[in-house]
């Protein structure tokens, strides 16, 4: 008996047989163009059939290309050999390998638990805290590592079996681990991205700018749609037991505190009660006390002389071509007299010197005039070296200054161990992320000089965790090189299917086509988005960026399209295809490592509602284009 998914796909298979063989039993004539429309949808079909996706698109391209060059082997083969030095010579790829090494060995850090474990002791209060928790883990770690694979895989084995337990509904639970888990394709450092700027010819820097906050925001719905399903029907998210809520203090802190819920500040001041505690256990805990605010006080200082300090310019007396001359002031220079044009010295009496004691005084006093201004526009430079802050600055720190100040009011010894663990999970993850990423968007290195740094960092964070070792190191390598050979050879396979798709007129067609709709900005994008949620059905990203993005990119400028704009778009809406069904490759990796009684269409089930925020998201992002716009704009105008 064929299995549902089974029937799935063949019928989609069927129906790009059927539409091919209208359209071309339709045409007048077959021309090129159809033949490219047919190489496409050959190609299609090939890789719904299992076949590999590079091989299939070189194969395809070098048989359709021998065709378009009237059967010419030597022209084909030129064609081949081009392409592939293209993506041989192209730097960008460069920094897929590495940001991949980094995601291994930060995978084998083995830092999720630990992380798991402290977040969600830190949001215990929160509806739906092991929901929550499991999503900012997914989310963390799935930005580190960028293997979306993994972290399922991983929380599949963390987190899925803790929410069973605590009775969480088990559709529940399937989706956020498999929604959470497909966010590192999204939010920078992505290889996703990168792919597609290459593919696109739009600068990494940009997108990884672009898609920081579109990123959070769709991370930022999910944990909001988890929180209020937890509140209205609770019985889907128990809340966590007062017993597990408990967080164990060390021998030292229990002298210290007369409760876990005794506030640290007062606990930890040296006097009668804490007599018995070494002065350095003391010292100790308040200097990772003192942390928090010691780092806000030094960021917001550096960052306020940041945006407030302007470089003073040089300025030259140099006159535009062509600009208007203003009347000269009293006692400068002076243009001569026009009357009567150029005139020859007086022949009897030759050249003579001029007069010593009448005119001696002239250059001193046109020199006063002119030293005023000098003096004036030294002040003026000097005024504008400095700026109010901007609003957003005071803003983000007033944010920030109001959570140091609540971290601060109810600190207790509990929450002091709970932020002692975040420590030494939760912000080595986030420093590696936010140095990666600051480097590259603020234009202190390139992406790949900052993957080479992330990779470095990775492998002094897994030495730090006592989890780097030679094997671990093979694996990685390993890893890397096939992660990074497959997406050479699909660019290699990409760049000969579309060659050979301009070769046939297959884009002209395309291009033809959809400009005879007639269509405006908002028709076109939401065609293109509703193909694009159509082809995650039964392709991955990967195929779909390599294949279909050069068909969509050179229709963009006709409607006015920001390529960067689009690649957003794009980003967000290629989370579905991880998520939909029947090739939802973040079901069948959950279900691969879930109980027995948790079935496929349970986790399908879990996984609909979070395609249905990401749609959201997208609509949101086409609402108010500035969510992914701001910040490329504000760093790179």
């Amino acid at each position: 008996m064929i299995r549902r998914e089974l029937w799935f796909g063949l019928s989609f298979m069927a129906l790009i047989v059927v539409g091919a063989g209208t359209v071309l039993a339709n045409a007048p004539t077959i021309t090129n163009g159809h033949l490219g429309l047919l190489m496409l949808s050959l190609v299609v079909v090939a890789i719904m059939l299992g076949f590999p996706t590079a091989f299939t698109l070189m194969g395809m391209g070098m048989i359709f290309t021998w065709l378009a060059y009237d059967r010419d082997w030597h022209r084909t083969l030129d064609l081949m050999v081009q392409s592939a030095f293209k993506t041989m010579a192209n730097d960008v790829l460069i920094a897929v390998p590495l940001f991949v090494f980094m995601g291994y060995l930060v995978e084998r850090a083995n830092l999720i638990e630990s992380l798991f474990k402290s977040l969600h002791l830190a949001l215990a209060r929160l509806p739906g805290a092991l929901a929550v928790a499991t999503l900012v883990t997914c989310t963390i770690f799935a930005t580190a590592t960028g293997i979306v694979g993994a972290v399922v895989t991983l929380m599949g084995l963390l987190a899925l079996p803790a929410m069973l337990r605590a009775g969480y509904s088990v559709p529940l639970a399937a989706g956020a681990i498999t929604a959470g888990g497909c966010l590192g394709i999204l939010i920078p450092p992505s290889v996703l991205l990168i792919v597609y700027g290459a593919t696109a010819g739009v600068s990494v820097v940009q997108l990884y700018a672009g898609a920081f906050f579109p990123g959070l925001m769709l991370a930022s719905l999910y944990v909001l749609y988890v929180i209020i399903i937890a509140w209205i029907k609770p019985q889907w998210a128990p809340p966590l037991s007062q017993a597990e809520r408990v967080v164990p203090l060390p021998p030292l802190s229990q002298r210290l505190a007369e409760s876990p819920a005794a506030h640290a500040l007062v606990g930890l001041v040296k006097g009668r009660r804490n007599a018995g505690v070494p002065l350095s256990h003391v010292l100790k805990q308040l200097g990772i006390v003192a942390m928090p605010g010691v780092i806000f006080l030094l960021l917001a200082a550096f960052s306020y002389k940041a945006v407030t300090t302007v470089e003073a310019q040089a300025r030259y007396d140099i006159e535009e071509i062509g600009a208007v001359r203003s009347a000269p002031a009293a006692g400068g220079l002076q243009e001569p007299p026009s009357e009567g044009g150029l005139q020859e010295p007086p022949r009897e009496e030759g050249l003579q010197e001029p007069p010593g004691g009448e005119q001696a005084p002239e250059p001193a006093a046109a020199a006063a005039p002119l030293a005023e201004p000098a003096e004036a526009t030294q002040g003026a430079a000097e005024a504008a070296t400095e700026r109010p802050a901007p609003t957003w600055w005071w803003v983000t720190f007033a944010i920030f200054g109001a959570i140091v100040t609540l971290f601060y009011l109810f600190l207790s010894f509990a929450r002091l161990e709970i932020f002692k663990m975040l420590l030494a999970s939760f912000f080595p993850l986030v420093l590696l992320i936010l140095s990666v990423l600051g480097s590259i968007v603020l234009g202190l290195a390139t992406p790949t000089e900052a993957a080479a740094m992330g990779a470095l960092g990775g492998m002094l964070l897994a030495a730090a965790y006592r989890r780097l070792n030679l094997t671990v190191l093979k694996e990685s390598v390993f890893l890397t090189a096939k992660t990074s050979a497959m997406v050479c050879w699909l660019f290699v396979g990409s760049a000969i299917f579309s060659a050979a798709f301009a070769l046939l007129g297959g884009q002209a067609l395309v291009e033809e086509w959809v400009l005879g709709m007639n269509l405006t900005k908002v028709e076109f994008l939401i065609l293109s988005q509703v193909i694009i949620f159509l082809l995650g059905w039964p392709l991955e990203w990967t195929e779909i960026i390599v294949i279909f993005m050069p068909i969509f990119i050179p229709l963009l400028d006709n409607f006015g399209v920001d390529p960067l704009f689009f690649g957003l778009l794009v980003a967000l809406n290629l989370q579905t295809a991880f998520l939909s069904p029947p090739v939802a490759m973040a079901a069948f990796y959950l279900k691969g490592v879930s109980p027995p009684h948790v079935t496929l269409n349970q986790i399908f089930l879990g996984m609909l509602p979070f395609m249905g925020i990401q749609v959201l998201a997208i609509v949101l992002l086409y609402t108010w284009p500035q969510i992914g716009l701001w910040l490329p704009q504000l760093l790179y105008k």
